[in-house]
C-alpha cells in the first residue's frame, strides 16, 4: 500500500508551491501547525547539502477531534504531514495517507475517519 499521495507541480519553484498548498489546504479545512524547513536544517546541523524539501504538519481540527475521541491516544500520529520537494524547475508534493499510516490501530471507527481526512487530503492536492 501506497503511503503518501503525490503530485508534481511542472515548472512551479517551492515557494510558489508552499503558498498554492497553504491555500488548498486551508479550504479544506486545514491548518498548517508545524513547518520544517528541511533543507536549513541539515546544513545547520549537519554542513549538508540538499535541495530545498520542507514539511508542513497540517491539521483539520475537527477531523482531529473525532480521531481523538475514538483514540486517545492517537495524537502521537498527528499531524499530517505534506512534504514539499524541488526536483530542478519542478516540485513535487506529498501528503501522507492517513488510512496507511493508521493501520498500527485496530479501529474501524478510526479507520473511517481516516479514510475521510484522505479523501480531504487528496482534494487539497488535486486542486492545486
Amino acid at each position: 500500500m501506497a503511503y503518501t499521495y503525490d503530485r508534481v507541480l511542472k515548472d512551479v519553484a517551492i515557494d510558489a508551491a508552499e503558498l498554492l498548498v497553504r491555500d488548498a489546504l486551508a479550504e479544506k479545512g486545514f491548518s498548517v501547525l508545524t513547518e520544517i524547513d528541511v533543507k536549513a536544517t541539515m546544513k545547520k546541523k549537519l554542513g549538508a547539502e540538499m535541495p530545498p524539501y520542507r514539511i508542513l504538519g497540517a491539521c483539520n481540527p475537527g477531523m482531529a477531534r473525532k480521531a481523538i475521541e475514538i483514540e486517545p491516544r492517537i495524537g502521537a500520529m498527528l499531524p499530517c504531514n505534506v512534504i514539499l520537494r524541488q526536483l530542478d524547475a519542478d516540485t513535487e508534493i506529498s501528503a501522507i495517507d492517513p488510512v496507511a499510516s493508521m493501520q498500527a490501530v485496530e479501529n474501524a471507527d478510526l479507520d473511517a475517519v481516516a479514510g475521510q481526512v484522505r479523501d480531504f487530503l487528496r482534494a487539497a492536492l488535486d486542486a492545486v
